[in-house]
């Protein structure tokens, strides 16, 4: 007999002396016939639902240092360099929800843009469907953030050399890229045992920071907030996932960016062909700007000619042939010259605004 079983009838004992010592006291206050108050508040039922289904979510894994798997003879000796680990997308095409979907996985801890912000890129910066500026950006950041990180880490070590000044030369350069922190964590982290200990926390926001952009996620040409809560059989195994399908919103309430019109034009009818047919009740232009400009003129040609010939023949004509003979002497002609670009640019955005709102006249 070991002596943990020994001791188990001593524990066993004590066990239920606490436990009479305790139903003694609670009986003073009507146990067990008094519940008491309650414990836990009954949220909702969907909210309830809606935490309860967040918490089953399972989460993005991350591992740091990096699984070594060398690809290159440096990576072999240094080991490998630091990469996201990004939630991947995967995009499909199907004949009910169009030619631009995609699904992910959905975890716990995965990031979105806020809707602000990712319209305020899709539309004023025209980044929408190539999404590899932002995925070098976020890459960036991350390898700078790890990067900086050892920094910290060697600014630490430093430190524990009494022998070694760290503000000489070239530790100073060390010393002024980390030592700020110091200055701005000091007066909130305080010491431990006398030891500073805002380099370890720096450290630590440094890591939250950089593991976050691997659970960044970006949904171009989609809103986050477009995202739809299902389950897909992935593997043979039925996993929780976000759909994004159909219609980008941003597409209805600005105008399709006139490349990606000119894109299925050119190269993709099908594409095309399936936009005008899902969407031909809304109001949206999936024809490049050039072919509807050309469309709206040969149809002034033919339904209006005498406006047709008043308002874009007598424009196609340049700007000198109704200047006097006067102005266009040697003597002036220096200044027309400098004249004559300004006025055929205002000629062109004018016959080019024209064209743009002639359909208005039918």
């Amino acid at each position: 007999m070991s002596l943990d079983e020994k001791f188990i009838p001593v524990r066993t004992a004590f066990y239920e002396i606490v436990g009479n010592f305790f139903k003694k006291i609670a009986a003073l206050f009507g146990y067990p016939e008094n519940p008491g108050m309650p414990t836990i508040y009954d949220p909702p039922n969907e909210l309830y639902a809606r935490s309860e289904f967040l918490d089953n979510l399972p989460l993005h894994q991350t591992f740091w240092p990096p699984i070594q798997r060398p690809e290159t003879w440096f990576e072999m000796i240094f080991g490998p360099s630091p990469k996201v680990e990004s939630v991947p997308r995967y995009i499909y095409e199907s004949k009910q929800e169009g030619f631009y979907n995609f699904y992910i996985e959905n975890y716990k801890n995965i990031y979105f843009l806020p809707d602000w912000l990712s319209e305020f890129i899709q539309v004023r910066l025209h980044i929408c469907l190539d999404i590899t500026f932002l995925e070098t950006i976020r890459e960036v950041l991350f390898v700078g953030l790890m990067v900086y990180s050892q920094i910290v880490i060697l600014r630490i070590a430093l430190s524990w050399f009494i022998s070694i000044n760290p503000y000489t030369f070239p530790w100073c350069y060390l010393a002024a890229a980390v030592d700020w922190t110091e200055d701005v964590l000091q007066g909130i982290v305080p010491s431990i045992l006398g030891v500073n200990i805002t380099g370890s926390v720096f450290l630590g926001i440094l890591g939250v920071l950089a593991d976050s952009l691997n659970h960044l996620i970006f949904t171009m040409p989609f809103l986050p907030s477009e995202g739809e809560a299902t389950k897909l059989l992935i593997n043979q195994q039925m996993k929780d996932v976000l759909v994004f399908h159909y219609l980008p919103i941003l597409w209805y309430r600005y105008p399709i960016p006139n490349d990606i019109r000119e894109f299925w034009y050119n190269e993709r009818l099908d594409i095309l062909n399936y936009m005008q047919k899902a969407y031909k009740d809304l109001d949206i232009q999936f024809l490049p700007d050039n072919i509807v400009n050309e469309w709206n003129q040969q149809k002034l040609k033919v339904e209006l000619p005498q406006l047709y010939d008043s308002l874009i023949v007598k424009n196609t004509h340049h700007i000198s042939d109704y200047l006097s003979t006067e102005i266009l002497s040697k003597n002036n002609l220096t200044q027309v010259n400098e004249f004559l670009p300004n006025i055929n640019f205002v000629n062109e955005h004018f016959n080019n605004f024209l064209m743009t709102h002639i359909d208005k006249l039918f």
